[in-house]
């Protein structure tokens, strides 16, 4: 008779359970760490800072989101919507373009400025914080959410509900950078068909997208412009296309299905 010690099977058991966890990552994704409130939405930007011996950069969406719009930032200034896109170098921010357009001591704080005693007060640190303690950031991030309606996900802001009560007041145009354009009159609130039997039907919104996008964010890169043009699944905007290029990135996120399927189901 064949002896099979505790060690064998022990060790098949263990043998199993990688196979099945391996399976399952390959089919259903690995499960990611759900970043902190104050993380959601953060971007970090090493193009070359760390070729240049420096930290890459942090940018957190949460504190310029609640002063200017997404359009501002990602039409007028120019930033790709990809982390890393833009490829900004220090000379693009010294001759006033990208995170220059703005940190220049006069709209926001400059890399360099001069206190009031004379002396240089270097603010590299505030933007090169990645994976840096105890550095003296001005806003902190949950005294400003106390006064924020709350949300479920993301970082816990319901955005909207904030501009609609006026808790966020939203800049739309840079002095030098931005051009004046007329305002357009916002389409109709769009109805999506839900493919999930008893799930509720998308309210699509331009209204609401449009106080913080503008319309050229979406059209015609993302969306086209006539409506049904552009077919796409659940499964794409989980990996990062059309609605999901914001959402589950910086906007809240794909897990809060009721964000957008708004429909009662009767």
């Amino acid at each position: 008779m064949r002896i099979v010690t505790k060690g064998y099977i022990l060790g098949a058991c263990l043998l199993v359970f990688f196979l099945v966890t391996a399976a399952y990552a390959a089919t259903y994704g690995a499960k990611k760490r759900r970043p902190k409130p104050h993380e959601y939405g953060a971007v970090v930007i090493n193009n070359f800072s760390a070729k240049n011996r420096m930290r890459p950069v942090v940018f957190p969406h949460w504190i310029h989101r609640a002063k200017h719009t997404c359009r501002l930032c990602h039409v007028d200034i120019g930033f790709a919507m990809r982390a890393g896109g833009t490829e900004i170098t220090e000379d693009d921010n010294k001759a006033g373009l990208y995170c220059g357009a703005c940190h220049n001591g006069t709209v926001a704080f400059a890399p360099k400025e001069t206190s009031a005693k004379g002396e240089t007060v270097e603010n590299c640190d505030r933007c090169h914080s990645y994976r840096k303690e105890g550095i003296p950031f001005k806003n902190d991030f949950y005294e400003f959410k106390k006064g924020m309606p709350q949300g479920r996900f993301g970082n816990g802001i319901d955005w909207l509900k904030a501009e609609d009560e006026g808790r966020v007041k939203l800049v739309d145009y840079l002095e030098g950078v931005s051009i004046r354009r007329q305002k357009l009159k916002n389409p109709e609130d769009i109805e999506i068909s839900a493919k999930e039997t008893g799930m509720p039907d998308i309210i699509f919104s331009h209204r609401k997208h449009a106080i913080w996008n503008g319309c050229e964010l979406c059209h015609p890169e993302i969306f086209g412009v006539n409506r049904g043009e552009v077919k796409y699944t659940m499964q794409d905007i989980f990996d990062g296309k059309f609605c999901g290029a914001c959402h589950d990135i910086v906007a809240f996120p794909n897990s809060d299905c009721q964000g957008c399927h708004t429909k009662p189901v009767f």
